[in-house]
C-alpha cells in the first residue's frame, strides 16, 4: 500500500515570529562578531613609519592614501562648491586654533616668500597682492570636528596670482606646500585643489583686513578642503613632487582631507 506524504504543517503566527527573531539576532551577532575582530586587528595593528605623514595606523593610512586616489580620479576643477548671500555670513567667525598665529609677529615686517622648484626665491608685499583684482567668496566652511559655518572672505584667486607672477610652470608639479612665518603651521596641498577655482589668497573677512587671530595679513582660503588646510597667516609657498610637510597629517589625519 502507498504511503501518502503528510503536507507540511504551516508554522503558527508565534512560530514565525519566532523563527525571523532566531535569524536576526544571529545574524547580529556573527556580524558583531566581525566587526569586533576587525576593531580589534585595527587596534592592535602596528602604527606606520614616521614620515610626512604620521601616527595613523598603518592599515588606515594606506586606506586614507588610497581614498586620496579614488577622490583624485573624479576631482574637477568644474565643480564648484555651494554659495550664499553675504546676509547669511556669519557676523562673529568662529576663532579655532592659534597654532602658527601666537603672539611675538610685527604685521609691517610681513613678507610672501614663493620659492620655486628650481631654488629661485620671490618676494611679495600685501599691497602687491591687494592691487591685484579682488575676489570675494561667501561658502560653508567645514571643519573636521564637525562643524560647520558659513563664512564671507575676500582676496586674491590662486589662479590669479599665479597667472600675474609667471608661476604657471610650478603648478606643473603636483604639490604646493604652505608654512606659517614661525614655521609651526604647514599644510601640504594636491596642486588641482590648490589652484581650484575657489581657492584665494584671503586678506578680508566680512569685508574688512583679516584680525590677527584668524592669519592677518594673508591666509589660505581652500573652499573644497576642511578647515585644517585652510592655512592662517601664510609665509611661504612651495612647489613639488612629493608630499610637503603637513602639521595635522603628522598627527595621524587624512593628508588629502578634501570635501
Amino acid at each position: 500500500m502507498e504511503n501518502k506524504k503528510q503536507p507540511k504543517k504551516e508554522l503558527t503566527i508565534d512560530q514565525k515570529i519566532n523563527r525571523r527573531n532566531f535569524i536576526s539576532f544571529g545574524v547580529f551577532g556573527v556580524m558583531g562578531v566581525a566587526a569586533y575582530k576587525g576593531w580589534r586587528w585595527l587596534y592592535t595593528a602596528p602604527k606606520e613609519v614616521a614620515g610626512v605623514t604620521a601616527s595613523a595606523k598603518a592599515p588606515l593610512r594606506r586606506a586614507l592614501n588610497q581614498t586620496e586616489l579614488a577622490m583624485r580620479n573624479f576631482f574637477s576643477n568644474n565643480h564648484l562648491v555651494r554659495t550664499y548671500p553675504k546676509s547669511m555670513a556669519a557676523k562673529n567667525v568662529r576663532h579655532n586654533s592659534d597654532i602658527g598665529v601666537k603672539g611675538g609677529f610685527v604685521i609691517e615686517d610681513w613678507k610672501l616668500q614663493v620659492i620655486k622648484h628650481t631654488g629661485e626665491i620671490l618676494t611679495f608685499t600685501i599691497d602687491q597682492i591687494k592691487a591685484l583684482p579682488k575676489t570675494e567668496i561667501v561658502y560653508d566652511f567645514k571643519c573636521v570636528e564637525g562643524w560647520d559655518q558659513i563664512q564671507y572672505w575676500g582676496g586674491l584667486k590662486m589662479i590669479d596670482f599665479i597667472a600675474h607672477f609667471g608661476l604657471a610652470e610650478e603648478t606643473k608639479l603636483a604639490y604646493m606646500g604652505m608654512m606659517t612665518p614661525d614655521k609651526a603651521y604647514q599644510v601640504g596641498l594636491d596642486m588641482p585643489s590648490a589652484v581650484h577655482p575657489q581657492t584665494i589668497l584671503a586678506y578680508e573677512m566680512n569685508g574688512k583686513p583679516i584680525p590677527m587671530n584668524h592669519g592677518a595679513p594673508l591666509r589660505l582660503i581652500i573652499p573644497v578642503k576642511y578647515g585644517i588646510k585652510n592655512l592662517k597667516r601664510i609665509g611661504s609657498i612651495t612647489f613639488s613632487d612629493t608630499r610637503p610637510p603637513d602639521y595635522w597629517a603628522r598627527s595621524g589625519y587624512d593628508y588629502y582631507s578634501g570635501l
